[in-house]
């Protein structure tokens, strides 16, 4: 009787799966400021090291107002985040769905919520394999009921990776690309085919513009070497934006009013002008990153309020970009382009604006542009913001591998580079 359960819940799950899929995406309105991140550090990417003791932290919030039962379960995916052709009980020791038992009501906020939090994995619900694993949450233990889906990644360390940022050789892109040099050791692995690995890049911790499907140019022995011209290449961009909103009181540097009148309050930030003629500066920024914060009370996940706050870009000679759509990036909008992050043009004023529902925090975006007839093209900061070779960048390889007798691609290599400093492996 109960393996018919347990078989019954595992075609429920996987069903689920399937049907929805979409990495870093909310399906209830209610829900904000989702974040999962490595313990003690909000900028950072929720990463685990396979049967090591690191947990990661879960935060959110239901403005629904009253406490509600949510679950959460996890999908063992491939590299590319469809998902792995794996036994939910080949991947999770323990139990394939759990209940989120710890929330708080927010206090002293005039926007009322309710906080949940968890740190994750749970002894009873560990993962098993290496891999890409998209966390999902969901209502009353009900898989259809999902609430929202965040990545996270396991690594087996089988391998070690050495990269460097270069300058490339193209002298039309010599100024304003990056370009990734690095090599990967497989000694202890019997790589038979470069068919078997498969490598992806990340700029800064985003996957809409991530590169994969790199060959190695050479393999010397148990070392490939990934030395392509145009295969590792990214626009440098420049520095990100920020907006400081630790405080609804005090008016910070980026803030031009502030409306009281309205609940949630309205917040204006300074208009945004276009940078792509202007010269690169250095100053230090959070590569897109946002921490939850405030200067006011002790603690800002069920302390801090919300706001209505109001990104407003100027693009040159206040005209619209011909064919093109522009787009505010950073983990403020999941890093992604979409609906949820695409700028609407005010024909008025001749500027974009986006209102966004946000917590109390440190935000740093940038302004990408899209073109709108190739849905394949990626989002490119050229325009908006300017590309320079200085630019300080966060370079983050992925290193996977599928054995013959394997089912799912394994995660056996990491490491992040900074474009001014030396990588750290992990």
């Amino acid at each position: 009787m109960s393996r018919s359960l347990l078989l019954l819940l595992f075609f429920i799950v996987s069903g689920t799966c399937f049907a929805q899929r979409l990495p870093d995406h909310i399906y209830i309105p209610d829900i904000h400021s989702v974040k999962l991140f490595r313990e003690n550090n909000q900028q950072s990417p929720a990463l685990l090291i396979l049967g090591s003791s690191d947990q990661l932290e879960l935060h959110f919030d239901d403005l629904g107002g009253s406490p509600k039962n949510y679950y959460y379960t996890i999908q063992l995916c491939n590299a590319d985040w469809t998902p792995a052709d794996v036994n939910v009980f080949d991947y999770i020791k323990g139990f394939i769905q759990n209940r989120l038992n710890q929330y708080r009501v927010s206090t002293i906020a005039a926007t009322k919520y309710v906080h949940y939090q968890a740190l994750l994995p749970e002894r009873n619900c560990m993962p098993a394999k290496s891999g890409n694993y998209l966390l999902k949450v969901f209502l009353d233990a009900d898989t259809s009921k999902l609430a929202f889906t965040k990545r996270m990644m396991v690594i087996e360390n089988k391998v070690s990776i050495a990269a460097r940022v270069q300058q490339p050789f193209d002298p039309e892109l010599l100024y304003s690309h990056q370009k990734i040099q690095f090599s990967v050791n497989t000694q202890q692995l019997n790589i038979l085919s470069p068919q078997q690995v498969t490598v992806v890049i990340l700029q800064n911790n985003r996957w809409d513009n991530a590169t994969t499907g790199i060959q190695p140019s050479f393999i010397r022995g148990s070392v490939m070497e990934y030395n392509g011209e145009q295969d590792c290449l990214f626009p440098a961009g420049k520095e990100y934006r920020w907006a400081d909103l630790q405080s609804f009181r005090f008016e910070s540097d980026r803030i031009e009013r502030i409306e009281r009148t309205t609940q949630p309050i309205n917040i204006y930030i300074k208009p945004d002008p276009e940078r792509g003629r202007l010269r690169y500066a250095y100053y230090k920024d959070r590569n897109g990153w946002e921490e939850i914060g405030t200067t006011e009370y002790i603690n800002p996940w069920w302390q801090s309020d919300y706001a209505n706050v109001q990104f407003t870009f100027t693009p040159a000679n206040n005209q619209p970009y011909a064919g093109k759509s522009i787009y505010l990036l950073g983990e403020l909008t999941g890093n992604q382009v979409g609906e949820t992050s695409k700028m609407v043009y005010d024909a008025q004023k001749g500027v974009y604006t986006r209102s966004l529902l946000l917590k109390q925090g440190y935000y740093s975006y940038i302004y990408v542009t899209k073109d709108d007839k190739n849905e394949t093209a990626k989002a490119d900061p050229v325009t908006t913001e300017g590309s320079y070779w200085e630019t300080e960048n966060e370079y983050t390889i992925l290193f996977y591998y599928h054995s013959f007798s394997g089912r799912h691609d394994e995660l056996i290599g990491i490491t992040t580079i900074n474009s001014r400093n030396l990588g750290s492996n992990y």
